[in-house]
């Protein structure tokens, strides 16, 4: 292994922690409540997509904001994850 690979990897760390209290609450926490979110996919299953194609950061703000929009005012509806810099110009590595 490369020093880059394990910086890479390591890098990894946050966004698989956050994918996975993603996943529990999915799991766990979401089929308690029933369904409730207005749009397609759903607050959380957007909020896994938005992590894996932009990351920790952008991606956990863009799901923030989306869950600020599901409320009684807003008629919901499909509104999908934006494409990720990378199915722009996919790497090759």
């Amino acid at each position: 292994m490369t020093v880059h690979h394990l910086v890479r990897q390591g890098a990894r760390v946050p966004q698989l922690t956050v994918l996975l209290l993603l996943r529990v609450y999915q799991r766990v926490v979401s089929p308690l409540s029933g369904p409730s979110c207005r749009f397609y996919p759903s607050c959380s299953s957007y909020a896994v997509l938005a992590v894996q194609r932009h990351g920790v950061l952008r991606g956990g703000r863009l799901a923030v904001w989306r869950v600020l929009r599901c409320n009684p005012w807003n008629p919901g509806g499909v509104d999908d994850v934006p494409p990720g810099r990378d199915s722009v110009h996919p790497r090759h590595d």
